[in-house]
């Protein structure tokens, strides 16, 4: 066989929304670019499972319409948005409770006024009157809350960088915030938002995590998680990405391939997850993980909680966070059915289904006996620790010519993955002068036809 005749620009090792959004900036500056995939399908952890007709995550990480790098990405215009409703619901001894987050970091005024509609906002069906809702406490404690809330909204990334670092949990107990207010509802809402049920991630991701609440509403991606990853390859060239392509090493000037040999090329940009990127280039940090364990019920009359994301105030159970997704999105199950997510943080228990069940029964105040299991999907290594001292600006160039970008290189979320990717990619142009692709051969189809 003959060795393939091919340089590309920059060749990008992994496929999920990472390194997807890395190559839409550079062949957006006239770079060839070409993604290399191990698996025969691109978004890695943001995958989504077709089951009868439901979409079903294996993740289902939570997004925020308020996440800048889903409007400046490149190629992700058409990403249609599906947002819970308004704040979230709280279940706390055996009853429901609204609670929100002002939008748009309004003034404190506004954010009383904002904590105070919530409480006295139309509940769902299934919630019994309460004169005091527990997991905020008075009134007084709600318009604490609003006016951190707010405060938070309106203060810059750059300074909260700068506020002492601590795990989240401590940090919490530190500020001032009736204990009530804390383990009532930022406990719970941090860590559904940080998949982090003993809230060891650093204080400093915290305040962002609570920062984008507060600016926005909480959203998933219609259609299911996989539709942020197939929407960034679909809109690249024809020819730019390649699954089932395993690369084997990397160096500043190539990659090998199991399949197909040598790929030449100026830059590489290693774009895989924590563990992957540190089995090609040895001496990378691999940093803990937090499981994720995500099951999905049908169930013939959907629970009336509507559109809202239901946290566990009291956590009485292995449930962390569920909803009634098809509510949220109903491309997500066939037409007339309902599909319920629920997710477990950390190691889930003994016959998980059977205690999510019970937990379920118990939150949505109706009997899950007749629901039927679509899918347990657990995942080990789903979202990257960020204990501190965390650095949200890991270094994305190694050395010229070689780079690497995804959660683990900033916050372990949508947004850090994609802003990883944005410098990333504004690294390589810079070294590469962005002077343009120098248009070689197709390096998978020159060896096929070889």
């Amino acid at each position: 066989m003959l060795e393939p005749m091919f340089q590309a620009d920059v060749v990008i090792v992994g496929a999920g929304i990472a390194g997807l959004s890395a190559a839409h900036r550079l062949t957006g500056a006239g770079v060839d670019t070409v993604v290399l995939e191990a698996a025969p399908y691109v978004g890695g952890r943001m995958s989504t499972e077709k089951v009868d007709g439901f979409r079903l995550d294996r993740v289902g990480q939570l997004l925020s319409t308020s996440y800048p790098e889903l409007r400046l990405s490149p190629g992700l215009d058409a990403l249609a948005l599906r947002p819970f409703a308004p704040g979230v619901l709280l279940h706390s001894a055996g009853r429901h409770h609204r609670a929100g987050a002002p939008a748009g970091g309004g003034s404190t005024r506004g954010a009383l006024h904002a904590v105070r509609a919530l409480a006295s906002a139309p509940r769902p069906p299934s919630a019994p009157r309460t004169r005091t809702p527990a997991p905020l406490g008075s009134a007084v404690d709600q318009a604490r809350l609003g006016t951190a809330l707010t405060r938070l909204a309106s203060t810059p990334v750059g300074r909260l960088m700068t506020r002492p670092e601590l795990p989240a949990g401590q940090a919490l107990a530190a500020r001032g915030l009736p204990a009530r207010t804390v383990d009532g509802f930022l406990r719970p809402l941090l860590a559904a938002l940080l998949c982090d049920p003993e809230l060891t991630t650093s204080s400093r991701c915290a305040d962002l995590a609570l920062r984008a609440f507060a600016r926005g509403r909480l959203c998933l991606p219609e259609g299911g998680a996989e539709a942020l990853p197939e929407l960034l390859a679909r809109t690249l060239p024809p020819g730019t990405v390649r699954t089932g392509v395993r690369v084997t090493s990397v160096s500043t000037t190539a990659v090998t391939t199991a399949e197909h040999g040598v790929v030449r090329c100026r830059a590489v940009l290693l774009a895989t997850d924590a563990r992957a990127a540190a089995e090609l280039l040895p001496g990378l940090r691999v940093p803990d993980f937090h499981p994720v364990t995500v099951v999905h019920h049908t169930a013939q009359e959907p629970p009336a909680t509507g559109a809202w994301l239901l946290l566990d105030a009291d956590r009485g159970g292995p449930v962390a966070h569920t909803a009634v997704v098809s509510r949220v999105d109903p491309s997500r199950a066939p037409g007339g059915r309902t599909l319920i997510s629920s997710t477990v943080l950390g190691p889930p228990p003994e016959h998980v289904d059977a205690a999510v069940r019970a937990h379920l029964a118990r939150l949505y105040g109706t009997s899950t006996r007749r629901w039927e299991t679509l899918a347990v999907h657990h995942t080990p290594e789903a979202v990257p620790a960020m204990r501190p001292p965390h650095d949200l600006r890991r270094p994305v160039r190694l050395l010229a010519g070689l780079y690497v970008c995804g959660d683990h290189r900033d916050t372990s979320t949508v947004q850090g993955a994609l802003h990883s990717a944005h410098r990333a990619a504004a690294a390589v142009l810079a070294d590469l002068g962005a002077t343009g692709s120098l248009h070689r051969a197709d390096p998978v189809r020159a060896s096929q036809a070889a």
